[in-house]
């Protein structure tokens, strides 16, 4: 892969990342590269834990490097969805932190210990058959950030090239930049902003804080970072904590996707912006579109808030109606299509999809509902499938609920949300005393989203259509009082 600007060996003394004590320049990647080229093997599927740390960041330039192919998980995830994940797709390596003990226990009893730094861990787990894997077939991201779903989106080289390579133009990323990591790697906004910096020659600056702790800010400071990436959470908790970008003189580039973030902080943020040399770009994104499908350029912030912006270079969108056919005019709703070089290639449920084919061939129905106004500037309106972003996290409602009817047998549920109100509601026939805790503590644990996101309702029967469907649109009345 040409995923780097010092292609094909790292032998420019470029810096190209620094985390909280560390040094890592361009030819320190190849080092590493060679340290490990008699380890893992080529065509091999490897699971990464990830952290914003360098080491973790290392093994993954690796393993690109040496042509096998990472699964990329949260390290946050528990030991049994880990293990779930393990029997399904059948890794030959998973790296894991020092410090994640449960895990490192369970790997122990599954592998053997190849290789060990300072902060991680790399086990080999033998099987009797390795699953075949596609030549194209270069990275696996998981759809949802917080479901341990098992559905995983088939990325190839030309996906990451491509995006990587719109990203840094549409930006406009250059050397100097110096990008402090504010999301999860194992993200696909995350590692977009990895991918892109990486590729001009850029340095990141990694670090594992979060922008409500002062150390985030100090570690910016110090080391002059230019740019921040955020979810609408993100820049929400910036101004609740009255975060004064004033007195961080080296950024001058913020960029915002996950969700959309309220007009009032758009408006915020383009104001700081409006000063020499700042942008603060929004931007729209799925993982099945390796990270980015729109930009809202800078300097049209304050005359389109609200808009998703238009295509990235060599994208284009499209909106369709509920027979699929094409809408040409304006300010009408339909579903937003996308095709691009960086659309995936498909999902996989399993080790036996992991050798499918560019299935879905550069096109991608994006389930979201939208318009485009007489400029070519395109305005997210709904969803047509049932999904939330939730704290940057896309959360299936639809898992949800399949997940607690197996944690709950013999009671039913159904589910809605809010990007807006950040809420997921839960309406269930279990109608225990302690039903709502029990409830809350189980998507807790399944998610890692905080206890605050959930609300649960306690109701004699979960109403259905005449169908015999589900009835949010009711559910949806119940819930604002209007039934």
């Amino acid at each position: 892969m040409t995923l780097f600007k010092h292609d094909p060996i790292f032998n420019h003394r470029v810096l190209a990342i620094m985390d909280e004590g560390r040094e890592i320049d361009y030819q320190d990647i190849d080092g590493y590269v060679q340290k490990l080229k008699g380890v893992v093997q080529p065509r091999t599927l490897c699971f990464i834990l990830c952290e914003n740390k360098a080491d973790v960041l290392l093994f993954y330039l690796a393993a690109l490097r040496m042509d096998a192919v990472p699964l990329l998980l949260n390290d946050n995830i528990s030991s049994e969805a880990l293990r779930e994940l393990i029997n399904l797709y059948r890794p030959a390596f998973l790296l894991s932190g020092l410090d994640h003990e449960e895990i490192n226990q369970m790997a122990l009893c599954l592998g053997r210990i190849e290789f060990i730094t300072t902060e991680t861990v790399l086990y080999r787990i033998d099987w009797p058959e390795q699953p075949p894997l596609h030549p194209d077939l270069a990275l696996l991201l998981t759809t949802s950030g917080s479901t341990g779903s098992s559905k995983v989106v088939r990325l190839s080289k030309c996906n990451l090239q491509s995006n990587a390579e719109a990203i840094a133009q549409y930006l406009e990323l250059e050397e100097d930049d110096r990008p402090v990591t504010t999301l999860p790697m194992s993200y696909t906004y995350g590692l977009s902003v990895i991918h892109s910096h990486l590729l001009v020659g850029a340095t990141l600056l990694l670090t594992t804080k979060s922008v409500t702790e002062r150390g985030f800010w100090e570690f910016c400071q110090e080391n002059k970072g230019t740019s921040l990436a955020g979810v609408p959470y993100t820049y929400e908790m910036m101004d609740r904590l009255k975060i004064d970008l004033e007195q961080y003189p080296y950024i001058r580039t913020l960029t915002q996707a996950g969700g959309h973030l309220s007009e009032a902080l758009q408006e915020r943020y383009a104001q700081w912006s409006s000063q020499d040399r700042r942008r603060f770009v929004i931007m729209y994104g799925q993982t099945e579109a390796t990270a980015r499908m729109a930009y809202l350029p800078p300097e049209a912030i304050q005359r389109k808030l609200g808009s998703i912006g238009i295509p990235i270079p060599g994208g284009a969108f499209e909106l369709v109606d509920t027979d699929g056919s094409r809408i040409e005019g304006d300010c009408q709703r339909g579903e937003l299509v996308y095709t691009g070089p960086n659309v995936a290639m498909g999902y996989a449920e399993c080790a036996q999809d992991l050798v499918k084919g560019d299935e879905w061939q550069g096109r991608l129905c994006t389930g979201d509902l939208a318009k485009r106004d007489s400029e070519g500037y395109y305005y997210i309106v709904g969803r047509k499938s049932r999904f939330v972003k939730l704290y940057g996290y896309r959360v299936s409602l639809d898992e949800i609920e399949n997940n607690l009817t197996a944690h709950f047998p013999g009671y039913s549920f159904a589910c809605i949300g809010h990007d807006a109100q950040k809420d997921l509601v839960i309406f269930t026939t279990d109608r225990a005393p302690k039903t709502e805790t029990a409830v809350t503590n189980a998507l807790v644990e399944l998610t890692r989203l905080p206890s605050s996101v959930f609300k649960v309702y306690a109701v004699e029967a979960i109403p259905m259509n005449a169908s015999g469907k589900k009835d949010y649109v009711r559910l949806e009345k119940r819930y604002h009082g209007k039934d």
